[in-house]
């Protein structure tokens, strides 16, 4: 069954996208969710003409975002995290800490959006991690763990 995406569904892909998926995973998850419509014909119509308006803003994102990635790639975050003799430390990192630490580098990031290569971090060291800034945009930036 072909379905027009409303919003973007990790994994299936982004808004306005026409996607081809089983009747069942259409019918009984995404389209009662609201993340997708039926793609008949009509709806086809309205997808490409909002496409067509949407175009050039989507070039501005681009570009903007890929602004963005020059910036971030440069810095190295660190993390503090409260840690034993032995170098572990309690509990481990997660990207909710990458985003606080990008936001007191003066970037506004969504959690969301970050994917640690190496999970669960739970040593002091250097890490790295995925930002997907666009859906054409992505971003390796490298943090370190160190102890408070």
């Amino acid at each position: 069954m072909d379905i027009i995406l409303k919003q973007e569904v990790e994994r299936l892909g982004s808004k306005h996208e026409i996607v081809r998926v089983k009747n069942g995973f259409a019918r009984n998850f995404l389209i009662p969710q609201g993340y997708a419509i039926a793609a008949t014909e009509s709806a086809r119509k309205v997808v490409a003409e909002t496409l067509r308006q949407q175009s050039h803003k989507a070039a501005k994102a681009t570009e903007d975002a890929r602004e963005i990635a020059e910036k971030i790639a440069g810095i190295t975050l660190r993390i503090g995290a409260k840690a034993g003799e032995s170098g572990k430390i309690f509990g481990s990192v997660n990207n909710i800490q990458l985003a606080d630490a990008f936001s007191k580098e003066g970037f506004t990031i969504e959690r969301r959006t970050i994917s640690i290569l190496e999970e669960p971090i739970r040593d002091l060291g250097s890490y790295k991690a995925n930002v997907r800034l666009h859906k054409e945009v992505i971003v390796e930036v490298s943090f370190e763990v160190v102890a408070e």
